[in-house]
């Protein structure tokens, strides 16, 4: 049995299995069908290891919402038209899911698809969420959508941009000299610990420059790979996560420094910022005075109530405020409301 990527599994599975159940059982149906949602196949990222576990030929099958009623006897066709086998791997219809455009959302997010998204609750979504509804596949899509909702989280309005690389630069510069400092002290683990916090942030913001989302801690540093900046920057970020000294992680983290700055100025967003580190206060060390940056970006916010976010807290999305898989996930519960009110809670004592 040779390894196929589960794109494209899926793809043929759809193809040769779901297309013609549809087609010869329920050609009254308009569906559409895809492969989105959890799976390191909708990244792209899988591999052989991936298959050992919830790695099987599967789709999403959305249907209107007047028809969702088929769903229970579409299953059970499928069951009963499907092979045990595809292409040598074992076929588990319970793993494909059939739902509305509406009610995925509405799990996945939070939210109702019919009511305004405001501002806000994007902060609400984790990357990674927006990464499953905008990765992977569509294989058909006959009433378009699918394919609107993918637009529609395609990434993130212009102003929550902007308050996501100010609330990113606010950490970098709230813990630059911190890692110096503590390695002047002659605690180099604690440094090290700084350094390696300060290297995801920077990360973050180079996902966030190049407008991409980032992945999960697992396929974090992959898709980091693929960036544009990638073949630049990763030097410095690999000595600053390895250096055995304080003043390499300088050296190195001062060199990514100089590489983001000309990043940022290449956005054209708010006045050139300097390209050069520069010394902190009288000490022997030179920073990025990341705040500075942060409050250059932040005040080309527009929206009222993110610009007023933005002056009291800029404490950035879910993502930046925990790293926590359950707290993050919280949105999809099957109660996602609730949880969506409880993180906008959050950010709402600065929000009207």
């Amino acid at each position: 049995m040779s390894f196929i990527k589960g794109i494209e599994l899926c793809r043929r599975f759809h193809m040769e299995i779901v297309e013609p159940v549809m087609k010869n059982h329920y050609s009254f149906l308009s569906y559409s069908s895809a492969l989105i949602g959890p799976g390191s196949e909708v990244l792209g990222y899988d591999t052989e290891m991936s298959t050992d576990h919830d790695w099987v030929p599967r789709v999403y099958l959305f249907l209107n919402e007047q028809d969702i009623r088929y769903s229970n006897q579409i299953l059970s066709t499928l069951h009963e038209q499907s092979p045990e086998r595809f292409y040598g791997f074992p076929v588990d219809i319970k793993k494909s899911v059939i739902t509305t455009v509406s009610r995925f959302i509405e799990g996945y997010l939070g939210i109702n698809k019919d009511e305004r998204i405001v501002p806000v609750d994007w902060l609400t979504f984790p990357s990674q969420s927006l990464l499953e509804i905008t990765q992977g596949a569509v294989f058909r899509d006959d009433n378009g959508q699918l394919s609107t909702l993918r637009k529609q989280f395609e990434y993130y309005p212009h102003d929550i941009w902007l308050y996501l690389m100010a609330s990113n630069w606010q950490r970098i510069g709230q813990e630059e000299h911190l890692m110096l400092r503590s390695g002047f002290s002659g605690d180099e683990l604690g440094s090290a610990i700084i350094a390696s916090r300060l290297v995801r942030d920077i990360m973050n913001l180079c996902f966030l420059m190049e407008r991409q989302y980032a992945p999960y801690p697992k396929w974090f540093g992959t898709a980091f790979k693929h960036l544009k900046c990638a073949d630049q920057i990763m030097p410095h970020l690999w000595t600053a996560q390895t250096a055995a000294t304080w003043r390499e992680r300088e050296h190195a983290l001062n060199n990514a420094y100089k590489y983001l700055s000309n990043m940022h100025n290449a956005l054209g967003l708010t006045e050139k910022i300097p390209d050069d580190v520069s010394t902190f206060y009288d000490r022997p060390y030179k920073v990025m005075q990341g705040e500075a940056i942060a409050s250059l970006i932040a005040n080309q916010i527009v929206d009222l109530d993110i610009q007023q976010l933005s002056t009291k807290r800029l404490i950035g999305n879910i993502d930046q405020i925990t790293d926590s898989t359950d707290f993050r996930k919280m949105n999809q519960w099957s109660d996602g409301e609730c949880a969506r009110k409880a993180f906008k809670n959050i950010f709402k004592p600065s929000v009207n």
